[in-house]
């Protein structure tokens, strides 16, 4: 299976309900075909910048926007019931017309979040587990009228989703996973399979990204599944962003942006994430990549 090539904006849910709507219609009149936010309670990095909740905003944006696919990169399973998540999901399908993608992971153990609302902060091998018990869920809930399901975490019991999602069999389930356990929950659950790496050089992020497509692909093949009808995204984390005062290294020039994505995609990524520019400076860039660079990736 061939995967079309993609790309998408992540973009914070901040400062203001203008500033968010205006950037999606912006990611979406330049053209990308996935415009996604972040999930958490508060900006964890700074919680007291202003920040919306994820779900409600992208129903928000679903009534704004017409042709841009949508979705939480990703949604931090702890926050919610499993059930009620894939309520909320099949709910934006309907509003956007069939354009949502649900994404899902484990969430960040750091975030301040927990304390705050007075939720179990799970450890790491809790947290995976429910967490694989949570993507099932979702899954059957999306997929069946009617869900029994009895778990060791989670348990629902003749739960009825009515009506059916817009898309067939449900909206695509997009899994973020690093870990060895996760990528194999990515292998059997995922249509996309979300990656992205804190490695302070770029070629360590490949080489990293590279072990994992191994790791994924293997997991593939252990359940039968063909590794080629899994999806593969990168979000291109720039852990120089934050001490350049927000500019970012592949909004630099043509040349960066390019042979960036170009390696990735001889690695089979075939969704590129890219974060939205908070440095005004690198605007014209970001359009130019929009308008220019990336029809000529697609092409090629």
């Amino acid at each position: 299976m061939t995967h079309n090539l993609r790309f998408q904006v992540i973009t914070l849910p901040g400062p203001s309900w203008d500033k968010v709507l205006a950037n999606f219609k912006y990611v979406e009149e330049l053209g990308f075909d996935l415009v996604t936010t972040g999930d958490h309670f508060v900006d964890w990095n700074n919680p007291i910048l202003p920040w919306f909740e994820a779900w409600t905003l992208l129903a928000a944006i679903a009534r704004e926007t017409t042709r841009i696919r949508i979705a939480t990169y990703v949604t931090q399973f702890p926050l919610r019931n499993p059930a009620m998540l894939a309520r909320q999901a099949l709910t934006v399908d309907h509003i956007s017309g069939g354009r949502l993608e649900v994404g899902l992971g484990t969430g960040l153990t750091i975030d301040p979040a927990y304390d705050m609302i007075g939720i179990p902060n799970y450890a790491a091998k809790e947290r995976v587990a429910r967490f694989r018990e949570y993507v099932e869920i979702v899954d059957r809930l999306l997929v069946n009228e009617t869900t029994l399901f009895e778990g060791e975490f989670y348990s629902v019991k003749d739960a009825v989703m009515n009506p059916r999602p817009v898309q067939t069999p449900r909206p695509p389930l997009v899994i973020a996973a690093l870990g060895p356990v996760m990528l194999k929950i990515a292998a059997q659950f995922a249509d996309n399979w979300n990656s992205m790496s804190f490695e302070a050089e770029f070629e360590a992020q490949l080489e990293e990204t590279r072990v994992r497509i191994a790791r994924v692909d293997a997991a593939c093949e252990a359940l039968d599944r063909d590794p080629a009808s899994l999806r593969r995204s990168f979000l291109m984390f720039d852990p120089a962003s934050r001490a350049g005062g927000g500019s970012i290294t592949y909004y630099e020039s043509e040349r960066v942006f390019t042979d960036r994505v170009e390696a990735l995609l001889k690695l089979g990524i075939s969704e590129i994430g890219l974060y939205f520019p908070t440095v005004d400076a690198q605007r014209p860039m970001f359009e130019k990549i929009a308008t220019e660079i990336i029809p000529d990736l697609k092409r090629a």
